[in-house]
């Protein structure tokens, strides 16, 4: 067992998971991670076998943590100049961090939030289910609320011998862009709306406004008409649903959004770009392009194959030995043609070679 302590907080620092499930019937917030996609890369960059485990979530000012024991870590999301013991670090990579050194975030470079993950996870309480932060009912997280300097927070493993730094290959790191279109499923009450109002949201530009926060984005530009009024028979809210109130602005409800809602909502922002949403700021701009549910679907199952294949792929890249590379090498030299692929079989995975058999022509042989 291990603590890093809490030297300076950073503007809103928590620690937030997947979300917390099956309590908004009893009006209980789902929370949980802003950013998805930084948040599951940052487990599967620190070494945990759930993706789904609880980080620290850093807004727009980063924390300074102090580290009494020894830990494996990894820093994701948003660049905010992170730095161990005072040399700057890359985001998107994993570290030794050794007793008694220092981690800390400074300048807003890019994006708004960054994440933090530690191999084993952090030993906190897990409540209805998650360890995720609802600091307005104070709910899960450290004592239900953001960290602030002298909080002393235990994480379960120091043992990092054999630990090395890994980076996620580039291809897989996303762009924080100032401005980004934002895909769309239209609905459920985008009938409430004019066809002069779904084109004008499908057409403008929203600005990000100041009231932008782990509940929701208020965006400021073109009206959107109703037909008639905003007001529905409340009904449960989505990460990424899109309500539109009478003056006609849409609002992008997020993590700490309310269970339930009264106003239309004219379309919802698919899972595979929530990412860009969490990681806005006040000012950037927002456009949206509709798509097809059964699109949405696919973009989602995209979504988590390619995490897998990040997950495989630093898995292998651990494993490969010089014995390997040089069997690989060598048969390539010799006109077999030969494919290797990452396996998952349980909690295992495999390298397995595939080449053409030359005993048994049109067959293939694998070797694990």
């Amino acid at each position: 067992m291990g603590t890093f302590e809490v030297i300076a907080p950073g503007l809103f620092t928590t620690i937030q998971d997947e979300g917390r499930f099956g309590h908004q019937q009893s009006g209980v917030c789902v929370a949980g991670a802003m950013d998805p996609f930084a948040h599951k890369v940052a487990n599967i960059l620190c070494g945990n076998d759930n993706m789904n485990e609880a980080v620290l979530e850093l807004t727009m000012m980063g924390a300074t943590l102090a580290f009494h024991n020894d830990a494996y870590i990894s820093i994701t999301g948003g660049d905010l100049s992170p730095a161990i013991d005072g040399v700057p670090v890359k985001t998107w990579q994993s570290y030794v961090i050794k007793a008694g050194s220092t981690l800390s975030f400074e300048t807003m470079k890019s994006g708004v939030r960054a994440y933090v993950g530690i191999f084993g996870g952090m030993d906190i309480p897990v409540v209805m289910g998650s360890k995720s932060t609802y600091a307005k009912a104070k709910i899960g997280g450290w004592e239900g609320r953001p960290l602030k300097a002298g909080d002393k927070i235990p994480y379960n493993k120091t043992n990092v011998a054999g630990k090395s730094p890994v980076q996620m290959p580039a291809q897989y790191i996303p762009a924080y862009a100032q401005e980004n279109v934002l895909r769309v499923v239209l609905g459920p009450q985008d009938d409430a709306f004019t066809q002069e109002g779904i084109d004008t949201f499908l057409s403008s530009a929203y600005t990000v406004s100041s009231e932008a926060d782990r509940m929701g984005y208020r965006l400021e530009g073109a009206a959107i008409k109703h037909k008639d009024k905003s007001d529905i028979i409340s009904d449960a809210m989505l990460m990424g649903g899109i309500q539109v109130p009478g003056q006609g602005h849409p609002i992008i409800l997020m993590a700490d959004r309310q269970t339930t809602g009264g106003y239309t909502k004219i379309a919802s922002v698919i899972y595979a770009d929530l990412y860009k949403v969490a990681q806005a700021k006040a000012g950037d701009v927002m456009r949206f392009s509709a798509i097809s549910i059964e699109e949405a679907q696919d973009l989602y199952d995209r979504f988590f194959k390619t995490l897998t294949g990040i997950e495989a792929g630093l898995l292998q890249a651990e494993a490969d030995s010089p014995q390997i590379i040089a069997a690989i090498a060598a048969a390539m030299e010799a006109d077999k043609e030969v494919k290797v692929f990452n396996v998952r079989v349980g909690n295992q995975y495999y390298s397995v070679s595939v080449s053409k058999s030359e005993t048994q022509p049109g067959t293939e042989e694998l070797e694990c």
